[in-house]
């Protein structure tokens, strides 16, 4: 019993990583924008004053902010349209290890700790499983998710300074010997809470979701209460997770050169010099492609997973 639900969530979880994976990889771009970013002073025009000089503040013009539709557009014109798929071999990785693993122990927890008699798990429950599940989960698959990361990322570099990364295997071993075994886990703790308010956030609110429809009569168990519940669940997981995710996207890309101090200390430190160099609104960067990829990503991995259901549901 135990193993099947590691195997239903896992097939549900490929599924719609690969099929939502275009939509994670803008995400990742957009959270990049602006980071290391060439800014410009400008001194505001003052009128002359004969016999003295005067001098204005410099203002720090920051370079304008790219739309999802325009980052899409801008990549595959660049780098064609099989740049859409950069690094899906990494994300196939992860979800074998981090979303199978978070799937199958969210799903013994509530097995194991619903009531015996009416089968129902209460709302703290099911956080404190989707806790627990999510933060074994991304210690598991974290390699793979900074391979991802990478993969993701190295088309905006410059030519000289891509990565070019064949596959994610030759990724993840070309880190564990260039940058040591321990870069494979750089970003773990923002790994790690991300995938707790992640999966507390999305696993447990698609169960209260679908329960209270249900409880309601509101709508049949079928699809259309599936993806009204999964939709709403990713809602939730996008809103709770973003910060998290621009702060973990940046420490696991950042290039650390020889010899030279790391850009980011830690998370701490990435969260600091962003807000402080980009505002606080930063932390939501890539907000619209994270919440039209989760939304999608999340209606495809219940949906899959309900049927996965049916159909192994004598074995």
């Amino acid at each position: 019993m135990g193993v099947k639900g590691f195997v239903e969530g896992g097939i549900a979880s490929i599924i719609a990583g690969c099929s939502t994976h275009p939509l994670d990889l803008i995400k990742v771009r957009m959270q990049l924008q602006g980071e290391n970013a060439p800014t410009t002073n400008i001194r505001p025009a003052l009128a002359f004053q004969p016999g003295s000089v005067h001098r204005s503040p410099a203002v720090t013009a920051q370079p304008p902010r790219v739309g999802p539709i325009a980052v899409g557009v801008k990549l595959v014109q660049q780098e064609g349209v099989a740049a859409l798929f950069s690094g899906v071999s990494a994300t196939v990785l992860r979800q074998c290890l981090y979303s199978t693993t978070r799937m199958g122990l969210y799903d013994m927890m509530k097995k194991k700790w619903s009531d015996p008699i009416s089968g129902t798990l209460p709302l703290t429950s099911k956080i404190g499983a989707g806790l627990l599940a999510g933060g074994i989960g991304a210690a598991v698959g974290n390699p793979a998710d900074v391979a991802m990361v990478r993969m993701q990322a190295d088309g905006r570099l410059p030519s000289a300074q891509r990565r070019n990364y064949k596959s994610v295997v030759d990724a993840i071993s070309r880190m564990a010997k260039d940058e040591g075994v321990t870069s494979l886990w750089r970003g773990s703790s923002l790994t790690v809470n991300r995938a707790m308010l992640v999966t507390a956030s999305q696993l447990a609110s698609y169960d209260e979701f679908k329960e209270k429809i249900l409880k309601n009569g509101w709508m049949k168990d079928g699809l259309g209460t599936h993806v009204v519940a999964s939709f709403s669940a990713g809602f939730v997981a996008a809103v709770a997770s973003n910060p998290v995710d621009v702060i973990k996207t940046r420490v696991m890309n950042m290039k650390v050169e020889a010899g030279s101090p790391p850009p980011y200390s830690g998370a701490i430190d990435c969260a600091l010099k962003t807000i402080r160099a980009e505002g606080p609104m930063a932390l939501y960067k890539g907000f619209i492609p994270t919440i039209t990829r989760q939304g999608p990503f999340t209606v495809v991995l219940f949906v899959t997973l309900e049927q996965v259901r049916k159909l192994l549901k004598d074995f």
